[in-house]
């Protein structure tokens, strides 16, 4: 699961420096496909700490 965070940070970094350059030097297909296996990744590190919780189990 550490690997899946540490990756999950690195997307969002990517992602962040694509949306800092001059919209003309933007790659949206970029932007979307990095936005995409973020939240993605997100998804599985929040729900993987959900489920680490007591309360639901």
């Amino acid at each position: 699961m550490t690997m899946i965070a540490i990756a999950s940070a690195f997307i969002w970094i990517a992602t962040i420096c694509e949306l800092i350059k001059p919209s003309k030097e933007q790659n949206n297909r970029k932007i979307i496909t990095l936005t995409s296996f973020g939240t993605l990744s997100t998804l599985i590190v929040t729900v993987s700490l959900l489920q680490s919780f007591s309360l639901f189990q």
